[in-house]
């Protein structure tokens, strides 16, 4: 790059541009959730037919279109605010070493050459006229030395200066240049193919694409005001609203999986966040699903002593060894976002609010945070904790028992209701092998607390929301844990089918006198198997209390499903007991008679 045009640079044209970049990215995320949440929605809930469903099945279409806009619009933004960033920090230093060598007596010309006067050093009898110099040494050791070398002979004392000067131009062009040829390439990536289908190679991309501006953005997002690292929801709310605009859109579109990731960040902006994650995470899978090679026939008949049987097949069993573990988990990770996919496709229908994604990651046994209505502006929140055998291969369940829970809550007309499946930690998977020990349990509850804790701190409402947490089987230990081990931050507390919840009496849930409230099933075998694993010992009756127990003092609501997985059964009272819990109504819940 040469002088004038570094001179000439204005990064204001450029961070107006990405301005402009995200107010597209903006305008194209208002007409997705324009499409999603007000037109399909409305759809849903009003029309039936196939004309509807493949009306809908466009309008998908078209907010997938919108959405990935929105996402390479913002990147582009944060890529020219980089690239800004760094051509702005050349020209400082350009515009630097011009003013010092004017103070100095020297003038740097248009070939970035430097003229300096003629001078002459302490005791010289006669001036030595000036010159002109250039830059150049750079990084080689050997040219550097013999340069000192020659300005402290040069009687001319100017020439070292302005040789100096002439180096320092060097040094800010070059890294101008440098700047060029390193973000001219990722803003040139930026690019849509030439059609209108977002494919899952397009969302893949976006995480290459992420990486790429990431790290040619090093210099730039070092500049912003840092995440903060295990601080509490409180100060991470007080960290995002002191961001402005553009360091919160350099932000989600450089990390949205730590964004998306702190409590205490606004629902809208973690479900963003996380909704980035999501689409690039699936295409991910789903491209990497793709490109492992079908399996061969699994079977074949072979005479054994004169009998046939089936046995495996050579190449199948190869095929399995190098692929089979991998493929299980794919296909797991991907019915576990079909499932979140098919919640955001289910908005509208029967009034279900829209959705916010709170919390995502395929990785391991999987995380996902689902509310339904946004929890902020809610005036009751309950939060739901699965249990044994949960993740994400299996969350459709956990998000459908959340859905009947708001309609329901919704129904008590006491105001609104946000009810959220979070599944945030990492659940026992085997009811004989894993479920009989706490430690899941006792690690998962201090995300929990913060879970609540940031419900609390990125609330917008009037006043103060009512929050109920609720559990079902293990998840209700884990819910115990979190009193035991902190606050919890919760008005009510619902218990379904629970083993135990590590203590003993109602009083240690951290909520109000009777507002803790217990169902437990006919034919549900768990409370009385799990209370010598997660019971509460009482040493005055020397025995492990669970909350089915008279001696436990929870309110008994009465229950009229069977067994351990019909508590939230859409029209039965084991459902709506809990709604009017949910909706603040608990006065109202039908107890079980006493006997």
């Amino acid at each position: 790059m040469d002088l004038a045009t570094l001179k000439s640079f204005k990064a204001a044209e450029y961070e107006e541009a990405a301005a402009g970049y995200r107010s597209a990215g903006d305008t194209a995320m208002a007409a997705k959730d324009t499409i999603d949440n007000r037109i399909s929605a409305g759809m849903r809930d009003r029309l039936k037919g196939d004309a509807v469903t493949a009306a809908l099945r466009e309008l998908q279409s078209l907010s997938k279109n919108f959405h990935y806009a929105q996402t390479e619009c913002t990147l582009v933004g944060t890529a020219l605010n980089g690239f800004a960033f760094d051509m702005a920090a050349a020209k400082r230093k350009l515009d630097t070493a011009i003013e010092d060598a004017r103070a100095d007596g020297c003038t740097v010309r248009a070939d970035g050459s430097v003229s300096y006067p003629g001078g002459s050093r302490p005791g010289a009898e006669k001036n030595t006229p000036g010159g002109t110099v250039s830059g150049g040494a750079g990084g080689d050791p050997t040219a550097a030395a013999l340069e000192q070398q020659a300005m402290a002979q040069h009687p001319n004392p100017y020439y070292g200066r302005a040789l100096t000067y002439a180096n320092r131009v060097v040094e800010a062009l070059k890294e101008a240049t440098d700047a060029d040829a390193k973000w001219a390439p990722k803003l040139r990536a930026l690019r849509a193919d030439d059609d209108l289908t977002v494919s899952k190679q397009d969302w893949a991309d976006t995480q290459s694409d992420m990486g790429n501006v990431r790290e040619a953005g090093r210099a730039y997002v070092d500049s912003l005001p840092d995440i903060p690292k295990d601080a509490t929801p409180a100060v991470n709310a007080a960290w995002w609203n002191a961001l402005d605009p553009e360091q919160q859109a350099a932000w989600l579109s450089l990390q949205p999986g730590t964004v998306g990731a702190l409590d205490g960040l606004p629902a809208t902006v973690r479900d963003e966040a996380n909704r980035l994650v999501f689409e690039g995470d699936r295409g991910r899978l789903q491209m990497e699903l793709n490109s492992i090679p079908p399996a061969p026939p699994e079977k074949t008949w072979m005479v054994v002593g004169g009998r046939a049987s089936q046995v495996y097949t050579d190449e199948w069993i190869a095929w399995n060894a190098k692929y089979g573990d991998r493929v299980e988990r794919l296909n797991k990770s991907l019915k576990g976002m079909q499932s979140i996919q098919a919640r955001f496709d289910r908005t509208g229908e029967r009034g279900l609010p829209e959705a916010y994604l709170l919390g995502f990651s395929p990785e391991g046994n999987g995380r996902a945070i689902v509310a339904n209505g946004n929890p902020d502006t809610a005036d009751h929140q309950a939060v739901y904790v699965p249990g044994t055998t949960s993740n994400l291969a299996s969350i459709a369940g956990d998000i459908g028992r959340m859905e009947n829970v708001w309609r329901v809550a919704a129904a008590e007309g006491n105001g609104s209701v946000s009810t959220i499946t979070w599944l945030g930690y990492d659940a026992p998977q085997d009811v004989v092998k894993d479920a009989p020990f706490s430690h899941y349990a006792d690690d998962g509850a201090p995300a929990y607390n913060r879970f609540l804790d940031g419900l609390e701190a990125s609330h917008t409402g009037a006043s103060d929301p009512h929050r109920t947490a609720i559990g079902h089987s293990y998840g209700t230990t884990l819910i115990g844990s979190a009193a035991r081990q902190g606050d919890l931050n919760a008005d009510d507390v619902i218990l379904a089918g629970s083993p135990g919840v590590q203590v003993s009496n109602a009083e240690k849930l951290d909520v109000p006198r009777g507002h803790v409230w217990n169902q437990e099933a006919d034919k549900d075998p768990v409370p009385d198997i799990g209370r010598w694993g997660h019971g509460g010992h009482d040493w005055r009756v020397g025995v492990f209390i669970i909350p089915s127990d008279d001696h436990f003092g929870a309110n008994q609501l009465n229950t009229d499903t069977q067994g351990h997985s019909d508590y939230w059964k859409e029209n039965t009272e084991s459902l709506r007991n809990q709604g009017m819990v949910v909706a603040g109504n608990g006065g109202n819940a039908k107890l079980k008679p006493t006997e």
